[in-house]
């Protein structure tokens, strides 16, 4: 039996036998990815949104053409979110750099597998070396480590699996061994992984204790303090604080120094979700912001966001990287023991591993720390550009105090109800998008509606930003003299 070569020109011929044929079409595909790409300027940040009925997406009995599937591929670009459109304000979506995009491509096309260190050599070695790098500029100490995963909410669950064991002491797991129930704390205002987190290690989504906020939403030290007498009186064990910098709404940080000292009062691990804000440690000028993250117990940080990886880019980082292998570690019986590098799948939630590192690893070399950091500082150029415009204009208002780059804000005008503001706000959303190409989130914040804008597009100029305060004030005096 032999296979045609129809079905065999579907692969890379390891023996050179259809190279032409694939340059041609990888040459193709790139063409057309390019001409969605480099033109993204000119195409809608949103696109008009289709119901598509599942016989769409019919698998075929045979193969079709190259051209259909170019075709099918045209439509995908026509129906998807355009994040290269500097338009496109509304989300944590950052395009990503050159580098991660090639490094994806090369990653799927070598397909190694980071679970184990024979079936990735290079690649094991270099998520162990650029991890620990990552904890070191996070400020922990060298006894530090961690592991790339596919996802922040992946990062914050095993940091919180690993503060579980240790701290309550059940390397094995097994809550139904404890005596009390234990109990997290964290923000209001934190993400939701957090509560998914208490729902997924069995401590239950209710002994997820939210703490107070301030006016600038941040944690209020003393709700927590009261919080954990609170849970102790119940017959509680409190194990861990999440701490937050920048969060997702607001981009606000938690007062990292104070936390810190709190949970190491009451013997608490202390997690910080990073997940956003991590990147400011690659600026010289706004690293302060999160001092006192230094002394967190584990850090979860996606450079799927505001350092331009493509997605899925996320890691989470231990201050004593041998303590959490002994706490979390499975070992694999069908994988060689190694005696340098423990297997990565072995102290991961994740077995099979994509070898998310490799993007990460291009793009540092591609803009090295001093280009990350010309990046970060462009952020807050343009951020201070859009509170100066939000601040000139008396019918709006930010939600609180703004330390990064999103801008959490909203249209109260005075001649409207209270009542009105939400519908207002709905509208002018709408209205961007439809007439304006330019696309802001509206999310639900402290019982209301806000426009949300994170300023990460390094093609977004103040230009762009004045446009869009035009459309808001045309909007505005539209509106008011109905």
């Amino acid at each position: 039996m032999k296979l045609e070569d129809e079905i065999l020109n579907q692969f890379i011929g390891p023996d050179n036998s259809n190279r032409k044929q694939v340059e041609k079409l990888i040459k193709n595909v790139t063409s057309q990815l390019l001409d969605f790409l480099s033109n993204a300027e000119q195409k809608p940040t949103y696109p008009t949104f289709k119901q598509l009925d599942c016989p769409h997406f019919q698998i075929q009995e045979k193969p079709l053409s190259e051209s259909k599937i170019h075709s099918n591929l045209q439509e995908l670009y026509d129906l998807s979110m355009n994040s290269a459109n500097p338009n496109y304000i509304g989300h944590m979506d950052s395009m990503p750099t050159l580098w991660s995009v090639i490094g994806d491509y090369i990653a799927s096309a070598i397909n190694n597998n980071l679970l184990s260190l024979e079936m990735s050599p290079f690649l094991t070695q270099l998520e162990y070396s650029l991890t620990k790098q990552f904890a070191r500029l996070f400020g922990l100490p060298e006894a530090s480590g961690g592991v790339m995963l596919s996802g922040g909410t992946l990062s914050n669950i095993q940091a919180l699996l690993v503060a579980r064991n240790i701290k309550l002491g059940i390397k094995n797991g097994n809550v139904f061994s404890l005596k009390k129930e234990p109990v997290i704390f964290t923000s209001e205002h934190s993400h939701s992984s957090i509560q998914k987190t208490g729902m997924m290690i069995g401590i239950g989504v209710e002994n997820v204790i939210k703490i107070k906020t301030d006016e600038n939403s941040k944690i209020d030290c003393n709700d927590l303090n009261a919080q954990i007498e609170e849970q102790l009186r119940l017959g509680k064990q409190p194990f861990a604080i999440v701490a937050t910098a920048g969060t997702t709404v607001s981009g606000n940080i938690d007062p990292l120094k104070d936390i810190s000292k709190i949970a190491e009062q009451n013997n608490l691990w202390l997690h910080v979700d990073a997940i956003y804000g991590g990147a400011v440690i690659f600026s010289k000028k706004h690293k302060h912001l999160i001092t006192g993250i230094e002394q967190a117990d584990s850090i979860s940080f996606n450079p799927q966001k505001w350092l331009y990886i493509s997605k899925t880019s996320s890691m989470v980082l231990f201050r004593d990287f041998n303590k959490m292998i002994d706490s979390f570690r499975i070992s694999a019986p069908y994988m060689k023991e190694q005696n340098a590098y423990v297997n990565l799948g072995e102290i991961n939630i994740q077995g099979t591993k994509y070898a998310e590192i490799l993007k990460l690893w291009l793009s540092l070399q591609g803009l090295g720390k001093s280009g990350y950091g010309k990046l970060i500082e462009y952020s807050f150029h343009l951020t201070k550009i859009f509170k100066t415009e939000i601040s000139k204009r008396p019918f709006l208002k930010l939600v609180c105090k703004t330390e990064m780059n999103i801008l959490c804000f909203r249209g109260e005008p005075n001649y409207l109800a209270l009542e009105k503001f939400d519908t207002w706000n709905e509208n002018l959303q709408l209205y961007l998008l439809s007439q304006t190409d330019f696309f802001l989130s509206l999310p639900k914040y402290k019982n209301n509606l806000w426009l949300r804008a994170v300023l990460l597009n390094p093609f977004l100029t103040s230009k762009h930003i004045k446009n869009l305060f035009t459309h808001i004030d045309y909007y505005e005096n539209t509106n008011k003299n109905r």
